[in-house]
Parts: structure tokens; C-alpha cells; sequence
């Protein structure tokens, strides 16, 4: 290898620390898509599906970049489907799908035969559009079932990618059927990897107990492609890549780089390509035969090039070998002979001259850093690249976790009549789920945020029916509000002292609303769960720093405000003038809500920040403390009049709402309906201003 070799490995590096490939950034991304997987697991559970969620691919693996911008793979197994490898797998009253196996079925593919759920029996002669019956009765289930149903659920925005759906270019879903035995052909990977320098035994003893995965995907050139199901280890490939050091992970990070930019210019049919699947591939061989000794920071460049020339060897005998699963050829289907030929010469042309294409990358204009940083570099936690890939990993799960608690609150909104009750039986259902079920942290880390959000529509629902009726409010209800107040800085506090005002209770009110102000710092991130985004969603530093290396729920909540949500059965703990949320819809304006906004545009929704001012300005109002009053109201002029601030907000329109009402008060109706009509203008629908504007107009006509 070329002596500069050790001074471009070491530069490398420190770049790709700077571009988010470091410890800090990879853990995040596992940590954050570990959650994800939660919350979709426990959800699911919450609505009677009995599936489960898995993240796959470089997003959480933390093999990418912001330059990749690779997009997020899921995959999710319906549970109450029995694969069966042999009869023994077979159980009572279940699906169970026998995988069968023929003479001319392609390698890495079965076929999934229809066995009766009363006794261990084929069903033969079965008519159904997910089936296929054979010449010989047997009847297969169609991997065009999955097919069907994604496309009758996402119409005109499906597509389909091989074995995975999507309605977008940024999330594939891939639906599959887990196996928990072995087949042999994965079985045999475990007796190839005893002699071998990676993975290590450890690694190897925790892969014997992942199953494998059966997606639909049938064989390209196959006579049964609509009925076969591809085997795919993807527990056992993860298992992998979180095994791996920083070196490995930089060196795949670089192989996708050279494959986005570089590789793809030799691809000279339309229907070939050379994956992100391929580059892994590559390095797991290359791991597998090279000392350990090798895969340290100043070898960097020369990993990378033992790298290419495992792909070179690849496409010299024209196959590329699945490094788990024996039999398959990674090119099948993928590149033809010529694309091969003309990417072997790229791929020599580049070992030859010294790895000089690194200097020519744009990704992450990683290229331009390596050429104008010849000295030393180092990266930390606070670079701005990795702060702010931390600071949207934070920001994007819990505003997922916080659609779930949309979902949830639609669920006990719409299915049932006692809300109190659903909520009840909700927590215990969670409760339960954390005590009796195998979950893991990252479950009980999402089951207690949940149930805290649960906690506090429950305590606020049972003030609400006390102040309605105007009884006292129970013992136990303290011990509600105390449960739920740690869900963010800001929310369930307010939403306490919301309640105070509403019982006349103004010191308690204003004594909760000045600790939530001191706590709600500039460096605090706004979240929603409506999927509203706002105009301007830049994220503030010092939260994106704050993220870097805080990990866990109580930390990174203390730098989070989630948006003050009341539903209809909490109205009684909200200021009678947001009741109008509740009931924002002026005609057909129902018909005009996407999927979202069916289910808060029947509450009132508003930004924290806001929220606070407007309720200081009616207790201090209600206190008689002018000054503090009017610090109130100049505080909502200030962000209803600034743009910048503005579009920073999810719920503009009933933030210029709350202000017009505060210029009502203050007897200026003429600017209150100026107001009322701009936030008209701006959201001419559903919007609670319709309603303000029509009464005083005719108050003032009158």
C-alpha cells in the first residue's frame, strides 16, 4: 500500500466524524430506531393487531449520512401466522403456512402451503384471490396478497420496491412472516464461519437463536413468482452490524458513497444495479478473512481497498455470494455480464491510481474536506453536523411517539362512549403489557411516557366532569397530576394550570404557569403529533447540542415542549374561549380534513409557548395585576406579529385566535376582528376564527 496511505486513512477519519459517522451519531441512530420499533410494537398492540415492527437498513444501523440521504425500511411480521419448517411446527387454531420446497424452486425461495388450523392437513381446492391450488390440490398462499391489500389501502400513492410497499420516497414497508427455525441453508453458515477471524463466537451463539424472515418476493426468472417467498436473516445481518467497530462502519459509509457517485455511472443497462446490499456483502467477506489487526484508524484506506477488491473478485467469477444465506448469487437479477465487466475496470481503474477518487466525492462534500483539511481535524459532540442529526433523530421520535398518543386519544374518543373507562382500561392494558410481556427497555421506556400521557388526559377529564357538576375534586386526583407531570417542560403543566383557572383557583394558577416559564427556555424544542410542519422547523442548537450525548427519556424531555391538547370531554379544564376549537367547522368544512386532522381538529391543539402567555394574561387579569397582564399580552403581539416566530408555530390560526381574543378583552374589537380575519385569510377552513368573526360582525353591526 502507498505510504500516504496511513496519513490519508487518519484524515479520512476525522472527516467522516465530521459528517456524522462517530460513535455519538451511530448510537443515536440505533437508540432512536430501537424506540421507534416500541412504539409501533406497543401501539399495535393497543389496537388488537398482533404484529410486530423491525428497523432495518443504514438508518438504524447508522451506516449513513445527511449526504446519503437514505431512506427508512421497515419491516413488520403478522404474528398470528404459523410458519412451519416442519409438521411438528404445526399448532391449533392457527394459520399455518407449511414452507414446501421444489426441485426447480430457485435457491433462498419457498413456496407457503395452506395447512388446516383443526388437524395437521393440508387443505386442498381452496378458492380464494390470496391462494393459488397446484395441478395436485395443494394450495399456496400468493405473495401478490400482500400486494393487493397495499394497494387498496394507499391507492394511486403505492409503489412497490422487490418485496417492499410505499406511499413515499423516504419509508419502504415490507411485510413478512417469521420463521423461528432455521432453514438448513442458513444453518450451514454457522459450520463456514468457524475458521475465520469475524464474527466472534459470541456473535455467532447470539445468531443461533434469531430466526429469519420469509418476504414476499418471488424469484425473477421463475415459472411461480407470484408464489414464492424469498428467506431473508435480517436479525442475523443487524446482530452483525452492531458487532462492528467505527473502522468497519467508516469503510461501508465510503463504499455507499463510491457506489452512489461512482458505480452507478457503469451501469449501462436501465434494469441493472449494484445495491448498498452488495457493498455490505463485501465487507462482511472481507471482515471475515482479514485480521483484526488490519481494521484500525490509520488502515482506514487500505480497508477500503481490500473491500473493492472482494468486490473485484466478485465480478471476476461473476457471482456474488450471500455472505449468511448458501446457494444464492447476489448479481442474479441485478447485473448482467457487461455492466459486470465495465464496473470491474471502474473499480481497478480506482486501486490503481491511489484511491485519488476519495478527493472527487460530493457526498456530504466530503471530497472538499479531504482536500482543504490537510492538517489534523477532530471532531466532538457539538459539530454542528452531528448536533443536528442528533437533534432531528430526538425531535422525529417523539413526535411519532406523540402521533401514537393522537391514535390512541382517537381511539378513546370514537369507539367508545365512556371515555373515563377507555382511559382506565387503556393503562391497564399498558401496565400490564410492561409486567407480563418480555418487553425490553426501549418498550417500558415508550409503555411509561404513554401511559404519563394517558395520566394526564384522565386527570384533567375527571376535573373536567367536577367543575361541570361542580363537585369537589376526588383525593386522588393530585396523585394523577403529579403521575403525568413529567411527560415534557411544558404540556401537562399547563394543562394543570389550566384546570386551577377554570376552578377560580388564580394563585395556584399563576404559582404553575411562572414554573413552567422558567423552565421554558429558548434552547426548549417545540413538538407536535398532528402532522402539521411548521414553516420555518429549524431546530435550535442549543437543543441539538443537548442531544448529543443525552440518551435517556428524563433527559431529553426536560428540552422538549409537546403542543396542550384538550379534548372534547376536558373542555371544562380549558378557557371557555378554546371551547371553539373543539367545534372549529363551518359547514362542509368536515369533508375538507385530511387523515390527520380527523382526529385533533375535534379538540383544541396549541403551541405551548403561546398557551403560556395567553393563560397568563387571564389569570393576571382575573388577579388584577395589570403589569403583569399587559408582559402577557405584548408576549403574544410579539409572536403574532413576527413572522419568523409565527412560522416557527403548528397551530398558527389559533394562536392569532387566542391574541384576538386578548384585543377583545382589552376592548379593541376593531383589532380583534382584523385578527380574526387574517387568521380567515391564512386558514380560510376549520378555523375557530370563522366563527369569531361572524359574531362581531354582527355585534358590530348592531
Amino acid at each position: 500500500m502507498p505510504a500516504f496511505f496511513h496519513h490519508l486513512s487518519e484524515v479520512l477519519y476525522q472527516v467522516l466524524e465530521c459528517v456524522g459517522v462517530n460513535p455519538w451519531v451511530v448510537e443515536k441512530r440505533r437508540h432512536t430506531f430501537l424506540h421507534r420499533e416500541a412504539a409501533w410494537d406497543v401501539d399495535a398492540h393497543q389496537a388488537g393487531r398482533d404484529t410486530t415492527y423491525f428497523h432495518f437498513g443504514s438508518q438504524s444501523e447508522g451506516t449513513t449520512t445527511p449526504g446519503l440521504q437514505s431512506d427508512t425500511d421497515m419491516l413488520y411480521t403478522h404474528n398470528h401466522i404459523n410458519i412451519m419448517f416442519s409438521w411438528a411446527d404445526w399448532q391449533r387454531g392457527r394459520m399455518n403456512l407449511l414452507m414446501v420446497r421444489e426441485e426447480d424452486t430457485p435457491p433462498q425461495h419457498y413456496l407457503l402451503q395452506y395447512i388446516s388450523s383443526v388437524i395437521p392437513q393440508p387443505l386442498t381446492h381452496y378458492y380464494h384471490p390470496d391462494f393459488v391450488t397446484d395441478s395436485q390440490g395443494r394450495v399456496f398462499y400468493s405473495n401478490m396478497a400482500v400486494v393487493r391489500v397495499m394497494a387498496a389501502q394507499w391507492g394511486d400513492e403505492h409503489m412497490r420496491h422487490g418485496p417492499s410497499n410505499s406511499f413515499s420516497e423516504d419509508l419502504d414497508y415490507v411485510v413478512a412472516f417469521y420463521c423461528k427455525t432455521l432453514p438448513c441453508e442458513i444453518m450451514s453458515w454457522f459450520t463456514r464461519m468457524q475458521h475465520g477471524y469475524w464474527p466472534s463466537q459470541e456473535t455467532l451463539q447470539a445468531a443461533r437463536r434469531c430466526g429469519c424472515f420469509l418476504v414476499p418476493d418471488g424469484h425473477h426468472g421463475s415459472v411461480n413468482q407470484e408464489i414464492e417467498w424469498r428467506i431473508t436473516p435480517n436479525i442475523i445481518e443487524r446482530l452483525l452490524m452492531f458487532s462492528l467497530n467505527m473502522v468497519p462502519i467508516k469503510c461501508l459509509v465510503v463504499l455507499k458513497m463510491l457506489k452512489k457517485q461512482e458505480f452507478v455511472k457503469h451501469m449501462n443497462c436501465v434494469n441493472c444495479k449494484f445495491t448498498t446490499f452488495h457493498c455490505k456483502t463485501a465487507l462482511f467477506f472481507t471482515l471475515h478473512r482479514t485480521q483484526q489487526t488490519v481494521w484500525i484508524k490509520s488502515r482506514l484506506v487500505e480497508c477500503i481497498v481490500k473491500c473493492l477488491q472482494t468486490i473485484l473478485e466478485f465480478l471476476n467469477q461473476g457471482e456474488c455470494p450471500h455472505f449468511i444465506v448458501e446457494g444464492v448469487d447476489l448479481f442474479d437479477g441485478k447485473l448482467c455480464q457487461e455492466c459486470q465487466l465495465s464496473l470491474e475496470q471502474a473499480i481497478q481503474g480506482m486501486i490503481q491510481d491511489d484511491m485519488h477518487v476519495l478527493f472527487h466525492l460530493q457526498s456530504d462534500g466530503l471530497g472538499q474536506r479531504l482536500m482543504a483539511l490537510p492538517y489534523e481535524v477532530r471532531a466532538y459532540p457539538g459539530d454542528d453536523v452531528n448536533a443536528g442529526i442528533c437533534g432531528e433523530l430526538v425531535k422525529d421520535m417523539f413526535k411519532l411517539y406523540l402521533i401514537k398518543v393522537r391514535m390512541a386519544c382517537s381511539r378513546l374518543c370514537n369507539n367508545v362512549a365512556d371515555v373515563y373507562t377507555s382511559l382506565n382500561n387503556e393503562i391497564t392494558m399498558l401496565e400490564d403489557l410492561a409486567v407480563n410481556v418480555r418487553a425490553t427497555q426501549y418498550h417500558t421506556n415508550y409503555i411509561k411516557f404513554i401511559v404519563k400521557c394517558l395520566m394526564s388526559i384522565k386527570a384533567s377529564v375527571t376535573s373536567s366532569s367536577c367543575i361541570q357538576f361542580g363537585q369537589p375534586l376526588p383525593p386522588d386526583i393530585w396523585q394523577l397530576y403529579g403521575e403525568s407531570l413529567n411527560t415534557d417542560v411544558a404540556s401537562s403543566k399547563l394543562k394543570l394550570a389550566s384546570m386551577h383557572y377554570c376552578r377560580g383557583e388564580l394563585r395556584r394558577a399563576a404559582s404553575v404557569l411562572n414554573e413552567v416559564e422558567f423552565d421554558l427556555v429558548d434552547s426548549v424544542q417545540p413538538v407536535c403529533g398532528c402532522g402539521i410542519i411548521p414553516f420555518n422547523d429549524k431546530l435550535s442548537k442549543a437543543f441539538c447540542e443537548y442531544t448529543v450525548q443525552n440518551y435517556s427519556h428524563e433527559q431529553l424531555t426536560k428540552k422538549l415542549a409537546f403542543c396542550v391538547r384538550f379534548l372534547r370531554e376536558e373542555k371544562f379544564c380549558a378557557p371557555r374561549f378554546l371551547w371553539c376549537e373543539m367545534y372549529r367547522a363551518v359547514g362542509d368544512d368536515v369533508d375538507h380534513r385530511d387523515v390527520n386532522e380527523r382526529d385533533w381538529m375535534d379538540w383544541a391543539e396549541v403551541d405551548a409557548r403561546p398557551f403560556l402567555l395567553y393563560l397568563q394574561y387571564l389569570t393576571y387579569r382575573s388577579l388584577g395585576a395589570r403589569h403583569r397582564q399587559m408582559e402577557a399580552f405584548y408576549g403574544l403581539e410579539d409572536i403574532v406579529t413576527s413572522v419568523d416566530k409565527l412560522h416557527q408555530l403548528y397551530h398558527r390560526e389559533t394562536v392569532r385566535n387566542m391574541f384576538g381574543h386578548c384585543c377583545e378583552l382589552e376592548g379593541d374589537v376593531q383589532r380583534a376582528l382584523c385578527v380574526y380575519n387574517h387568521s380567515v385569510y391564512n386558514q380560510p377552513r376549520n378555523n375557530a376564527a370563522n366563527w369569531h368573526k361572524q359574531r362581531l360582525e354582527l355585534m358590530l353591526n348592531n
